[in-house]
């Protein structure tokens, strides 16, 4: 099992390291970088308010929506996540982030989803704001809504302070958790 960990733990460093952008990237590309993401995240919310119902008022209750349009994911037994996105506070973008998770089971090929996280309560965006690197379910817990009723705000979601919706090109995904995911901030 240690093997397996470790081979997984590999895997998802290589995989960020071959996605990650150099620190030594001029300002123009810096610019350029940012206002792709800023333009993936406003396509991706777009298609989410489309698609789930409820959606809009959910993400216009939070203090902070981090939205990753495209995470990829990748592997053949072990496999790996990543992707990039931005922290929309008040509708602008505040920060951002990449996010990374290793797998270790039934894989087989690749997919992409996009990832939206809504912090419910300032406490818990002021959280994930001051920590160097935020780790899902070590840091905090995240409830993924899924379609159907709970895919709004209701009396139990609205008492989570973080809450998660995960959309791949077939809609809302059921069953997701998003516990072992890293997010750390781009110095972009």
């Amino acid at each position: 099992m240690k093997k397996r960990t470790f081979l997984a733990s590999g895997l998802a460093a290589a995989f960020a390291t071959a996605c990650t952008t150099t620190s030594s990237s001029s300002g123009a590309d810096s610019a350029a970088k940012r206002s792709s993401i800023d333009a993936s995240v406003d396509s991706a919310l777009s298609k989410l308010y489309a698609q789930v119902p409820g959606s809009r008022d959910m993400t216009s209750k939070a203090k902070g929506v981090l939205v990753f349009p495209s995470v990829v994911s990748a592997g053949l037994g072990i496999g790996g996540s990543y992707g990039q996105g931005a922290m929309r506070v008040s509708g602008r973008t505040d920060g951002y982030y990449s996010t990374t998770a290793a797998s270790v089971g039934l894989l087989a090929g690749a997919d992409s989803k996009a990832v939206y996280i809504l912090f419910m309560t300032q406490d818990a965006l002021d959280k994930f704001r001051a920590s160097r690197g935020w780790t899902a379910g070590a840091d905090a817990s995240v409830t993924m809504l899924k379609s159907g009723a709970s895919a709004g705000l209701d009396t139990q979601t609205a008492q989570q302070t973080i809450v998660g919706y995960a959309l791949s090109n077939a809609g809302l995904m059921a069953n997701l958790s998003l516990d072992g995911t890293k997010v750390n901030r781009l110095d972009l």
